[in-house]
């Protein structure tokens, strides 16, 4: 009877590769856009009142590389959150670099959201103003969170301030008596705030005047530029009459010469 014949040793059983792990995707760039959709003011007095206080401030630091003044920018405080936004009216924050200007306000990237804050308020804002946007300023560290009513829709008086105390909570900044009227006395900026009907003036008081808007600006210099055309008019009168004098008196000199002249002939 035949030997069986071993069977042949099977080979090992080849195991599947392991799985790979899914690649993972690069997390899509957050956009954040510049624009609300809202307009910039309820009227245009609340426009008036913004574009007068916050002119006069950029012109003030316009020579200093460390501050900077904005309006009516969205301002984001969570990174990767467009939803997480606000739009102060005029904020001025000190400490980060004036250029390049911004698009948006990106607090994580500037490392503060602003030093001071003027919301120009209205009846339609009020909620907002007063409560979402005070206790928001109040958490990302804006010492000085201010609002002016131009219309006076709810606040009597027109202003209203509100400073960070030590407990780094929000404390009433008190009015003082000034001119017939009331003003604020701001820390961050060293300057009054001083309303006067529908606007909100700054004032330097080491200066001794107010700030002055576009409009005054485009008037003083209008006023400085006739100043000096008046006086280069004067200063070029003065060099064409000296012209003349000398012209008459050399038209005199030579006059004489030639008499002179034919004196000497007639003589000889």
């Amino acid at each position: 009877m035949p030997t069986a014949q071993p069977m042949p040793a099977r080979p090992p059983a080849r195991r599947a590769p392991p799985a790979k792990p899914p690649r993972r995707q690069a997390p899509a760039a957050v956009e954040y856009p510049e624009s609300d959709g809202k307009p910039m003011s309820e009227t245009p007095i609340h426009w008036h009142a913004t574009v007068d206080f916050a002119h006069p401030l950029m012109d003030r630091y316009a020579m200093r590389p460390d501050a900077y003044v904005g309006s009516d920018m969205l301002m984001y405080w969570v990174e990767g959150d467009f939803d997480k936004r606000v739009s102060p009216d005029v904020f001025v924050a000190f400490g980060p670099d004036k250029e390049p200007q911004r698009r948006v306000w990106k607090v994580w990237e500037e490392g503060m959201a602003a030093d001071f804050v003027l919301e120009v308020t209205s009846r339609s804002t009020r909620r907002r103003d007063e409560g979402f946007k005070a206790a928001l300023y109040e958490r990302l560290g804006v010492t000085e969170y201010w609002q002016f009513d131009p219309t006076e829709d709810y606040l009597s008086p027109s202003l209203k301030g509100r400073r960070l105390g030590p407990g780094g909570t929000y404390e009433p900044i008190p009015l003082k008596p000034r001119d017939g009227g009331l003003s604020g006395w701001s820390e961050a900026l060293g300057l009054e705030l001083r309303p006067e009907g529908h606007a909100l003036r700054l004032f330097d008081p080491a200066l001794g005047e107010f700030l002055p808007t576009s409009g005054e600006k485009s008037g003083i210099i209008e006023a400085v530029q006739a100043e000096r055309d008046a006086a280069a008019a004067e200063r070029d009168a003065v060099v064409a009459e000296r012209d003349a004098e000398a012209k008459a008196r050399r038209t005199a000199e030579a006059r004489i010469a030639e008499l002179e002249r034919r004196l000497a002939e007639a003589d000889g």
